[in-house]
């Protein structure tokens, strides 16, 4: 059986998105395992994590979108 390509992540090149979820992995003290294992090596307790800070954040993000609308409309 074959080992799958080793696919090299450039964290410069990523969409926001992928960018928040690396950025989390990092806060957390997960992204070096993530970079040489895979998201397959965190357990789901740590991606569930991660999860809900992507979302908290996102939240946030619009937030405060909305705020700066709502100061740009005045």
């Amino acid at each position: 059986m074959g080992r799958k390509k080793e696919k090299t992540i450039n964290l410069t090149e990523l969409e926001p998105e992928e960018k928040l979820k690396y950025e989390i992995a990092e806060e957390l003290g997960l992204l070096d395992r993530v970079m040489q294992d895979g998201w397959k090596s965190l357990t789901s307790k740590e991606t569930g994590r991660i999860g809900g800070m992507v979302t908290g954040r996102r939240r946030e993000i619009k937030k405060q979108t909305k705020i700066a609308d709502e100061n740009d409309e005045r």
